[in-house]
């Protein structure tokens, strides 16, 4: 075995001159010789920073009657909508959407089981439109676990989690065929685009978005290839986020939307799409849980959509409450009866949700 002498000296004199001093104001002084790294005007004002000194800072504009921002299931519906009513009236009306994903549906992670309601109201030829819907919904199972049984709980039709009738999807998939649709109709969609800005007229109003500067680096200086975003104005700004846009948390502060408000409750949930024994698939099985492995005083559940989209699919997720202490409940939810299901795991993915009921909704500002 040998050793590298040389290293252990330093280490042992950087730990006799923390020794020495406080280890806080020795970091401190460590981290002063090197300039802050920001990749936000936020924290270091452009105006402020020599760095930007000549840098053209116009931006480019574009006018639309309406724009969006966001295209998930919300985001397209509503410019799928909005070009209807446009063309059932004779009326031009241009709707430009903002995606900042590089394509439709990237960032659209969910497992889904939806109530196909609305979309008949929106598509109603949606199935003759190939829309990726394929597994209605056959089974529903409904457990409470506990660290060595589960107990099922019967589920009645009225219930929440009485889902016959509606359809098993992928739902980044389900996303990029309403871009199509979307497109269609002469729906503008602009991925890999991010709104980074709100633009506010003199009395308050909203004007528009600001979409993202390129080329900056990662200590916030600009590159040579530095190109401002555009402004994008509009009649109307449809903010069409998700759960925690950052955009939209801005609005939700100078309109005062949570005023009056119930505090919002959000749940972070993994997500994996497995490939199981064709022997144990049961295309349009929904399974749900509750309880172990969280406690109590932890919110949160779990479910399994067994997908029929030409291979033996299983999309199983944990949903839990932000306030979770443990970070290992998701590996402990997979007990041997789920694990011995499995051959090949395929997928993992993270997303954000939002659990709150109408009390917590935000209020309307006109």
């Amino acid at each position: 075995m040998s050793f590298n002498m040389a290293a252990i000296s330093r280490s042992s004199l950087v730990v006799h001159k923390l020794l020495q001093g406080s280890p806080c104001k020795s970091w401190n002084r460590h981290t002063q010789t090197y300039p802050k790294i920001t990749t936000h005007y936020t924290v270091v004002p452009r105006e402020t920073d020599p760095r930007w000194k000549g840098v053209n800072m116009e931006r480019a504009t574009d006018e639309a009657d309406v724009v969006i921002v966001g295209g998930g299931p919300a985001g397209l519906s509503a410019a799928i909508r909005l070009r209807q009513l446009a063309a059932s009236q004779g009326k031009e009306l241009r709707v430009c959407l903002l995606e900042k994903a590089s394509q439709i549906g990237g960032h659209t992670l969910s497992g889904a089981c939806i109530e196909t309601g609305p979309l008949n109201e929106l598509i109603p030829d949606w199935k003759e439109k190939g829309a990726p819907l394929h597994t209605p919904v056959k089974e529903d199972r409904f457990y409470f676990l506990t660290e060595k049984r589960k107990v099922k709980i019967p589920i009645f039709k009225g219930l929440p989690m009485y889902n016959h009738g509606n359809y098993l999807v992928r739902l980044g998939n389900l996303v990029a065929w309403l871009g199509i649709q979307a497109e269609e109709l002469g729906v503008e969609i602009y991925p890999g685009c991010a709104a980074s800005e709100v633009l506010f007229h003199d009395d308050g109003s909203i004007k528009g978005i600001a979409t993202n500067d390129m080329g900056i680096a990662k200590d916030g200086s600009p590159k040579e290839g530095f190109e401002r975003g555009m402004e994008l104005h509009a009649k109307c700004t449809i903010f069409a986020e998700g759960c925690h846009g950052h955009l939209a948390k801005q609005l939700y502060t100078k309109f005062e939307l949570r005023k009056n408000c119930l505090p919002q409750t959000y749940g972070i949930g993994l997500k994996e799409l497995w490939e199981v024994d064709p022997a144990k698939h049961v295309p349009g099985l929904v399974e749900h849980t509750v309880g172990w492995p969280l406690d109590r005083t932890t919110y949160g559940g779990a479910f399994l959509y067994h997908l029929d989209e030409g291979s033996p699919l299983v999309s199983l997720g944990f949903v839990v409450g932000l306030d979770y202490k443990s970070e290992t409940d998701f590996s402990w939810w997979m007990p041997d009866w789920m694990q011995s299901r499995i051959y090949d795991r395929s997928q993992d993915q993270r997303d954000t949700q939002c659990h709150a009921q109408w009390h917590a909704g935000c209020g309307v500002y006109l």
